[in-house]
């Protein structure tokens, strides 16, 4: 009787240390659909005013909606309105229309003759103008509109209209509209890679793929024909379920997208291939700038470690190879640009060849003249803007600012020459950047997940005049109960390398009881998916930890092309496991700082990428994490997209002794090969019409999951595709949790032992 009493005791007492049932309440109260309203109309949306340094925007204050207009020379700003109710008043005299004094929306207004006292707007078939001064709204004649008409002269057509190219089933026909002649200039087009838009017995002008460039026509085809297919079930057809079929290469496949240009001179009535070829089974990609004289590609390896900038000679069809790079193990393809300069002049080249990337400058020929980016710690973003006259560059760069969250985004200034870079954007926080019409001008607004958005506004040229101009009030958004995450700065496995990411804790914390711990995961390596600008309720993190969870997002090694090489490439050759070890041993050291979280309840869940590492987790460490749900994962990237799998785990090539001809072959880990370890509680979830991730990834979980016995619990989404999100689909996740790891209970994983 004692030891029955004790054993309940014990019983109580353990329940009475956890956290309170859920509060579903709370955590739809804190959600972004229920917080919303509190910020609704407060978010600061710059807008130029085209041919001038003045701005607009619109924001709700407590007095209504106000309309400021602000110049960027000096930071000012004033209210476009004066009187709200005189303006509404005068408007309703004008149009006969009413407007709510409080919420005045202003769409469509006008300044003219660099006249920014006064702004003219039409509305209800009626013409007026605002002098913001008197505060005088005045009806005006109507002007009558000129209409700019598009041209719609079709690419077919050669810019003197000499020439014509024509499509026929898969090729091309080139009329000389002098003489009406038509001739068939290739005969190679076939379904899957043709010249073609469409298959079709008629000659016609709307038919054909490419472009003129003088008399020389060029098109670059991207070849399908060898690419094997696969098929989706749309089980919610109108009248009965249909099939889906599209092509996908996979990882190691024989038959990939092959890419050719075509090159034909009118003139002289020839055509040709292009010799464009260096690397088998190589991706092309044609720029932008085109002119009667030149044109450029990129072409890299299948393994994505090589890649060339070669330019076209339009008139004769010869390619010079300009500018070779070489990156073992492979190019960071989510940062990799460059930029042409002055028709050709001069070109601007990304490379992480010093281990972090960086800009350089190279003249016409492909001559490295000098590194352009500066800082031991950058890695150089997007190119936001250059201006060749001046002779410097605008771009964004990560980590290069001590003391900062390396994720978050800054923009630069750089002399073309390298000899000078000038920070513009300062402000502990992610920064976006917009530039006015004539480039000399910007607004800068930034904000972290725990600080509402600030706008400045600033001179390019002289970064150091930067006026503040406005901050997201978040007044009425506190009052209604809601609280920004922690943000976190924690060690990964190696004890050495610095991670980063957010911690959700529930409003109402009680420190003296224990909480369950849930790992929101996403492994990249393209992007890790970690908000950093604010935003609420980020993939309902805050409401899942309002019904009594700790919940955390912390990017591990090899998820984030952001941080330079080493780090983005840590999963090369490792693709199933890389970021595993990261995870546990985050949630071990938040345990020690944060006595609250137990360490005995772990769950752990993701979408997509995050799928796949969430299932990897609970089947390597079975006895750490406990729970887990996981939504459209890649848990065989060997059927996944080709250059993802090949390029993040790596690629084996060999020559065929035979053909002379260059093979592939990868084998990547599975979850399914870890299936037997299953201890916790696993809910596997996909749409079945996923074109990203086939749901046939998940099929083969579920089968590797059966042959092993295992328990689980799977949920298929009729008629959904790689974005699951809804409702429904967040309520699986919240339940889940809430009945099997909040208060966990015991059940058999093994379905057919019984134990």
């Amino acid at each position: 009787m004692r030891k029955l009493i004790f054993i309940l005791f014990s019983s109580i007492f353990s329940l009475s240390v956890f956290a309170q049932e859920a509060n579903w309440t709370q955590a739809e109260k804190c959600s972004a659909d229920s917080l919303e309203q509190y910020i609704k109309g407060r978010t600061l949306y710059p807008n130029w005013i085209k041919g001038s340094h003045y701005f607009s925007y619109d924001v709700k204050s407590q007095d209504g909606n106000r309309h400021y207009l602000v110049n960027a020379e000096n930071g000012k700003r004033k209210s476009m309105i004066k009187d709200n109710k005189l303006f509404v008043r005068q408007y309703a005299q004008i149009t006969g229309d009413t407007l709510d004094a409080k919420d005045i929306q202003l769409y469509g207004y006008q300044f003219k003759n660099n006249d920014f006292s006064r702004f003219y707007l039409d509305k209800k078939g009626k013409s007026m103008v605002y002098d913001m001064n008197t505060g005088k709204l005045s009806e005006i004649p109507v002007e009558k509109k000129v209409i700019d008409r598009l041209d719609l002269k079709k690419s077919c057509h050669s810019a003197d209209s000499l020439y014509s190219m024509l499509g026929s089933g898969y090729d091309l026909f080139v009329r000389d509209n002098r003489t009406g002649s038509v001739k068939r200039v290739t005969f190679d087009g076939k379904e899957d890679a043709s010249y073609t838009y469409r298959n079709s017995k008629d000659t016609v002008s709307t038919n054909s793929k490419g472009f003129w460039l003088g008399h020389r026509y060029i098109y670059m085809m991207q070849d399908m024909s060898e690419v094997k297919e696969i098929s989706l079930i749309h089980s919610l057809g109108n009248s009965r379920p249909t099939m889906n079929t599209f092509k996908m290469p996979m990882p190691g496949d024989a038959g990939v997208r092959q890419y050719r240009v075509f090159w034909y001179d009118a003139d002289r009535g020839q055509g040709k291939l292009l010799p464009i070829e260096k690397y088998p089974d190589q991706v092309v990609a044609m720029d932008y700038f085109r002119s009667l004289t030149a044109l450029y590609i990129t072409r890299r390896s299948r393994k994505a470690d090589k890649i060339d900038l070669c330019r076209i000679n339009v008139e004769d069809g010869t390619v010079t190879e300009l500018i070779s790079e070489e990156c073992v193990p492979h190019i960071n393809l989510t940062l990799f640009n460059y930029k042409i300069l002055e028709q050709g002049k001069y070109f601007i080249w990304w490379s992480e060849r010093t281990g972090k990337g960086n800009y350089y400058l190279y003249d016409h020929n492909g001559k490295l003249l000098n590194r352009i980016t500066k800082g031991e710690n950058l890695v150089a973003g997007n190119i936001v803007h250059v201006d060749t006259l001046k002779r410097e560059m605008v771009f964004s760069g990560y980590g290069k600012e001590e003391g900062i969250n390396p994720y978050y985004t800054f923009f630069y200034k750089a002399r073309l020459d390298g000899k000078e870079q000038v920070l513009l954007t300062p402000g502990n926080g992610n920064h976006e950047l917009t530039l006015s019409g004539d480039r000399k001008y910007a607004v800068d607004k930034y904000s972290r997940m725990d600080m509402f958005p600030v706008m400045n506004v600033l001179s390019i040229e002289n970064p150091r005049k930067n006026f503040k101009v406005d901050q997201m009030d978040g007044s009425d958004l506190r009052q209604a109960g809601w609280q920004p995450p922690t943000l976190l700065k924690v060690k990964a496995a190696d004890g050495q390398t610095d991670l980063y990411g957010l911690m959700y804790l529930p409003s109402h914390l009680d420190k003296s009881k224990k909480y369950p711990i849930i790992s929101n995961v996403y492994p990249g390596p393209q992007d890790d998916q970690i908000p950093q600008s604010f935003v609420l309720d980020d993939n309902g993190n805050q409401s899942l930890a309002e019904l009594g969870f700790i919940v955390i997002n912390v990017a591990p090694r090899g998820s984030s092309p952001l941080r330079g090489h080493d780090f983005y490439c840590f999963s090369y050759g490792n693709l199933r496991d890389y970021p595993l070890a990261d995870d546990k041993y985050v949630i071990e050291q938040l345990a020690k700082e944060y006595p609250y979280i137990d360490l005995d309840r772990v769950g752990i869940y993701g979408h997509s990428g995050g799928a796949f590492q969430t299932v990897a987790s609970i089947l390597t460490y079975p006895d750490f994490y406990k729970v887990a749900v996981a939504a459209s994962g890649n848990h065989d990237n060997n059927i996944y997209i080709q250059w993802w799998g090949e390029t993040f785990h790596g690629l084996n090539e060999k020559k065929d002794t035979k053909t002379g001809k260059m093979t592939f072959s990868v084998k990547i880990p599975t979850n399914m090969e870890l299936a037997g370890n299953l201890k916790g509680k696993l809910m596997l979830i996909t749409g079945d019409v996923d074109k990203n991730v086939p749901p046939s990834s998940t099929y083969r979980l579920a089968d590797a999951l059966i042959k092993a016995n295992k328990r689980f619990d799977m949920f298929i989404l009729p008629g959904k595709d790689h974005g699951v999100m809804s409702p429904y689909y967040q309520n699986l996740i919240r339940y889940y949790f809430v009945e099997n790891l909040l208060r966990p209970s015991q059940r058999h994983i093994d379905i057919i032992n019984h134990k």
